[in-house]
């Protein structure tokens, strides 16, 4: 669709004849098969086929390809080409997503917390997503997505109070070795290190109390409220009793 956009551009702009090779063409959104049609009429010419070779002959660009709706391969003499490339995302989201705590995707875009439930959250409260961060989108999707984490911006500042968890971690000072397991494992960048103390320490705004840091940590430093070893005996011999 960007590409079928430009041509229309290029075509309104300039009148210059326009080969558009694809593969597929999935006009998914709304009036964009509308759109697909109205290029068409225009005189936008769209070959099924990949382009193969490029080479200069004669002071022109010629484009080799197959029409593989016909079945034959075609020669096209042009004054421009213009590749139509994917979106990857940024080559330093990884670096971002470890300094705010975020997940990425297979594909190296920022996840949200549920494609359906939570389409612009994150993991890490008060951190959203809106765009092409997330992944390839035209505009009225950016657009909706950006009114959408606007609107949870707004949710949390207008309640003017905010609820943590309760079933947070604690690291017990006396017994912590600072060997930063615990760091590396934390999905929510909860836990920093004192360099003064040599000591790990619990940031409980931001802990979410899933509990990673307890099972990783060798000298149980790390410990779960309402979730200690005492309180699971006693609710395992309450069942048992």
């Amino acid at each position: 669709m960007a590409s079928m956009k430009q041509a229309h551009l290029a075509k309104e702009k300039t009148g210059a004849e326009i080969y558009e090779f694809y593969i597929d063409i999935n006009a998914f959104g709304k009036g964009y098969q509308e759109f697909y049609k109205r290029v068409r009429e225009e005189g936008i010419y769209f070959i099924r086929g990949k382009g193969s070779e490029i080479y200069r002959k004669d002071g022109r660009l010629i484009v080799e390809a197959e029409d593989t709706l016909l079945g034959t391969p075609i020669e096209t003499a042009v004054d421009m080409v213009v590749l139509g490339t994917g979106l990857t995302a940024r080559g330093d989201a990884e670096r971002a997503a470890q300094i705010f705590g975020i997940s990425l995707s297979a594909d190296g875009f920022f996840m949200e917390a549920h494609p359906k439930l939570r389409p612009v959250s994150t993991h890490v409260d008060g951190i959203f997503v809106a765009g092409c961060c997330q992944g390839p989108k035209d505009i009225p999707d950016t657009v909706a997505q950006a009114e959408g984490a606007a609107a949870e911006v707004l949710v949390l500042a207008s309640q003017g109070e905010i609820e943590v968890e309760a079933t947070t971690s604690s690291i017990d000072p006396e017994i912590c070795s600072g060997c930063k397991l615990c760091m590396e494992i934390c999905p929510y960048s909860a836990i920093d290190f004192l360099e003064p103390k040599g000591i790990s320490v619990v940031n409980e705004a931001l802990c979410k109390g899933c509990g990673a840091c307890t099972a990783i940590c060798p000298n149980k430093a790390a410990r779960q409220r309402h979730f200690t070893q005492d309180q699971v005996l006693a609710e395992v011999e309450g069942l048992v009793a």
